[in-house]
């Protein structure tokens, strides 16, 4: 599956658009990295539990946005964004969409 940020895929030509294809999930924050991250705003640097709570989220909405592009048969999903919102105090959705297609096959001969 190829995945692409861009609407257009180098050296492939889309013959078919299949539709908007997407992923996502609600996190909430842990009362534990609450107290770190408190502390590294007084030391500064990275909160490194939020960015590995951040990593696992987008891992999780593109192999869900990537199962949905296979069922309607995807070659590629092209024009991919991320985006997030609150949902509620300690929590947030990040949502990954795009537009699943069809890629034409090169001859092999």
């Amino acid at each position: 599956m190829i995945l692409a940020t861009t609407h257009q895929i180098p050296n492939k030509k889309i013959i078919e658009t299949l539709g908007m294809v997407r992923g996502n999930t609600v996190r909430a924050r842990w009362f534990g990295r609450d107290i770190m991250a408190g502390l590294k705003q007084i030391i500064g640097g990275e909160i490194e539990s939020y960015t590995e709570l951040l990593t696992q989220s987008r891992e999780i909405v593109i192999e869900r946005m990537v199962k949905e592009a296979e069922k309607l048969g995807a070659d590629a999903i092209i024009g991919i964004n991320f985006t997030t919102s609150q949902v509620m105090t300690g929590a947030a959705e990040l949502l990954v969409y795009g537009t699943a297609v069809k890629l034409e096959k090169l001859n092999t001969d």
